[in-house]
């Protein structure tokens, strides 16, 4: 799942260089933790946040697989 984030991640921006992932595993959930370059907060959000949500879309689409739940959090 951090592999995917960071690639989906970096294409948009910038700055890909200052992308960084934290991955935090439970036995259930997922939680994925990205930042990036404050320049680039708004390319990952996107018109009404229509970006970050497709991201979300596609991650849980594949955590689906592994029978898990995820959470995608853009830290500043």
């Amino acid at each position: 799942m951090k592999e995917l984030t960071e690639y989906l991640v970096k294409s948009l921006v910038d700055k890909p260089e200052a992308v960084k992932v934290t991955e935090v595993v439970s036995e259930r959930s997922i939680v994925l933790e990205v930042n990036v370059a404050e320049d680039d907060i708004g390319r990952v959000i996107g018109k009404q946040g229509k970006t970050i949500g497709a991201i979300r879309v596609v991650l849980n689409a594949a955590a689906a697989k592994l029978k898990k739940r995820i959470v995608l959090e853009l830290i500043d």
